[in-house]
């Protein structure tokens, strides 16, 4: 009876339904198919962060070129504290050759400021070479090993800076509400203030109309910079616990962010070009 019980046992436990796949580790990918590029949540933050500086700026998309290919090489876009004699950093800005001190330095919104500063007084730095003006910035024992990055920099930056739209997706399980207040301070940052002619031209934070009543910041963004200000809260939405953005007539969402960005129902996104994250 008992050898009959296990066998049931037995049985259904090798029949019975399986329950959901287990949700992958936190991860991000810009663009999509035999072009994508993972990258992991820390890579995805940086980028964002330097694509949204260049944004502030307003600096062509061949600067963000040549600091992410600056950046891949230096840190692969990881915020070092440590580094050949006192750099450190995204860039390994040298504190020594007066970039700005250790704790400036591994602020990759300072770090990067400091990087494009430099590069805009390259004359023409435009129309170089990505290696050679890398180099002009970053002064480097071999500038030539800039080369190596400058595809994969620029397909990062057309992903990044919205010439390839709803390009950035980063998936994690949320947990609890977001900390909406800390994202505008992280906006605001990155982007500069709200108003004035800038990137940021209104951002409120309230309830949504739905009828979970939750919390939503809307953001609306100077033209032509919505997919960078929607790719920098999708890349920092782990930070901030954001489970969803909707801009463009697409709708992202952190637990099914493999999937990429989606489709929404129409009449279901903010209307006037605005963000909406929550």
């Amino acid at each position: 009876m008992l050898l009959a019980a296990a066998a049931g046992y037995a049985a259904w436990t090798v029949i019975r339904p399986a329950g959901p796949p287990p949700l992958p580790p936190p991860g991000c990918q810009a663009g999509s198919g035999a072009q994508a590029l993972p990258l992991d949540v820390d890579q995805a933050q940086i980028a964002a962060t330097i694509a949204g500086v260049a944004a502030r700026h307003r600096l062509p998309r061949k600067a963000v070129t040549i600091a992410y290919a600056a950046a891949l090489q230096e840190s692969q876009l990881h915020n070092l504290d440590y580094g050949d004699r006192d750099s450190v950093g995204v860039f390994q800005q040298r504190p020594s050759q007066g970039w700005g001190t250790t704790a400036e330095l591994e602020d990759p919104v300072y770090a990067t400021t400091k990087f494009f500063a430099a590069l805009t007084r390259v004359p023409s730095y435009a129309r170089l070479p990505v290696p050679v003006a890398a180099q002009d910035v970053q002064h480097s024992a071999d500038g030539s090993a800039y080369q190596q990055w400058a595809q994969v920099a620029a397909q990062l930056a057309g992903y990044f800076t919205g010439a390839a739209p709803h390009a950035v997706a980063c998936w994690y399980s949320p947990a609890g509400p977001p900390d909406l207040a800390g994202a505008v301070r992280g906006l605001t940052r990155t982007f500069g203030p709200v108003g004035g002619g800038g990137v940021l031209e209104g951002v409120t934070v309230g309830r949504s109309a739905g009828k979970d009543g939750a919390s939503t910041a809307v953001v609306h963004p100077r033209r032509g910079a919505g997919w960078v200000v929607a790719a920098w809260l999708v890349a920092s939405a782990q930070q901030y616990g954001i489970g969803e953005v909707r801009y463009g007539g697409y709708r992202w969402r952190a637990a099914d962010g493999t999937m990429g960005w989606q489709r929404a129902q129409p009449g279901t996104g903010p209307a006037g070009g605005a963000i909406a994250a929550g």
